[in-house]
């Protein structure tokens, strides 16, 4: 058995064995339903390489009680998928379990093959369970995607891999658990990370990181799997990251701190390093979103909405496409001009409404739904600034205690110089207003 390779002799049997995909397999999602009824339809299973189209269409198989041939579209043609069809109707004629007509890579067969497929779908004779890591809707024939239910597959996330890692590790009978192997635990996060949600890709380099860790060692047991070894695995350096300890702190402080110096080559450095190392991207969307706000605000009110389209722009794209989107990103912040006036004028606020509590509303301000409301004075004397000269009015918005508080002082920077203009053109307005009526007096 040690000649074949540890992904296939770890490959799941049953469906307490497989790891990944729970919003498929969890209580209560579509697969677990169609099997607690003892049903299973034609399905398309979509996703990348490694994921577990081919070992779920095998389990889900078996759990029908069904007669399970495998059919690559890159090995096999229209002949043998007629033999198959062949056997399928003799097997049904007597009685004999149903046949599940598993496609690997069903995106290369042309029009024309799909088309072979469709009458015996239709009439049930078969059950096609089709994977492809392309997607369906532009990879597989109408009639025969209408006839399917599409389900797809995820990249295994950390959690699933780590399981897989100590499961290899353990299992003695098929796995390396008769070697007695450890792993360190830098090793073990960068395996995991170089696999990338595949889990063939991960036995495969942990099964040739075993082997280099044993072939220094007479008895051939109890070796450690270093990072040194994981590196010869994968023939790449990893590069020392820590996502929870030190130098992951480092390295977003150098981002954040490129970003707010306008210093866009050290910024796209910085984030690159990041992004090599395995850091989440969303991790990264997510401080960029909060720089446009901490450190640019209304200077260039723009860079919010940057910042969220490259959060949506990685999302629709994903891994590698979607990360210039995240550099695109952090080159606008980078070039903005800056200002901390928002950062700032909301500390100020929060730091008044923790020593000041919960302030009453000024009446005037306040709506009156009811007319009980309105006897009570609520919206009493508030004057509708529409009504005046410039849509500028003489009236207080503040509690009485914090009526001569400004929280917000724009500075002179990009679309901030405006903004300041404006309040300044508001203020003297006022000003002059409350000028005149105090020169005027009390009748005037």
């Amino acid at each position: 058995m040690r000649h074949i390779p540890l992904a296939e002799r770890l490959r799941p049997r049953t469906l307490d064995e497989f790891v990944g995909q729970d919003h498929l397999l969890g209580r209560n999602k579509i697969l677990q339903g169609l099997l607690a009824r003892g049903t299973l339809p034609s399905i398309i299973l979509w996703g990348p390489p490694g994921c577990g189209k081919t070992t779920l269409a095998r389990i889900l198989a078996r759990l029908v009680d069904a007669n399970f041939v495998s059919f690559s579209a890159v090995l096999s043609g229209v002949g043998e998928l007629r033999a198959i069809i062949q056997e399928a109707k003799e097997m049904l004629k007597a009685n004999g379990p149903r046949t599940v007509l598993f496609v690997d890579e069903i995106h290369r067969f042309n029009k024309a093959q799909q088309d072979a497929f469709l009458p015996h779908v239709e009439s049930g004779l078969i059950t096609l369970i089709g994977a492809t890591t392309e997607n369906p809707s532009f990879e597989i024939i109408s009639p025969l995607l209408s006839r399917c239910q599409v389900l797809t597959l995820n990249p295994l996330d950390k959690k699933a891999l780590l399981q897989l890692v100590d499961r290899a590790l353990a299992d003695k009978e098929r796995g390396l658990g008769r070697l007695e192997i450890t792993i360190d635990q830098d090793a073990r996060d960068v395996l995991v990370q170089r696999a990338d949600g595949d889990a063939r890709t991960l036995l495969n380099y942990l099964e040739l990181a075993s082997e280099l860790a044993v072939s220094g060692r007479p008895e051939g047991r109890g070796a450690v799997i270093t990072l040194d070894l994981v590196e010869e695995a994968v023939q790449q350096k990893a590069l020392r990251y820590d996502k929870d300890g030190e130098e992951h702190y480092n390295l977003i402080s150098a981002f954040h701190k490129s970003l707010r110096g306008s210093d866009p080559d050290a910024a796209l450095y910085w984030l690159a390093r990041m992004l090599s190392s395995g850091e989440d991207p969303h991790y990264l969307a997510r401080r960029m979103v909060r720089f446009a706000s901490e450190d640019i605000g209304n200077a260039d009110p723009q860079a919010l909405a940057v910042a969220l389209n490259a959060l949506s722009a990685f999302d629709f794209l994903g891994k590698p496409e979607g990360e210039l989107a995240l550099a695109q990103a952090a080159l606008y912040l980078a070039t903005a001009p800056k200002s901390n006036a928002v950062y700032k004028a909301m500390g100020h606020a929060q730091a008044d409404v923790k020593k000041f509590g919960t302030l009453p509303v000024p009446l005037h301000i306040r709506n009156a739904p009811t007319r009980l409301m309105k006897e009570l004075g609520y919206g009493r004397g508030y004057k509708y600034v529409h009504d005046h000269p410039e849509a500028v009015v003489e009236q207080e918005y503040m509690p009485s205690e914090l009526r001569t508080r400004i929280y917000y002082n724009p500075t002179t920077r990009g679309y901030e110089r405006t903004i300041k203009d404006r309040l300044d053109k508001w203020r003297k307005i006022l000003a002059q207003r409350r000028g005149l009526r105090q020169k005027k007096g009390p009748s005037g």
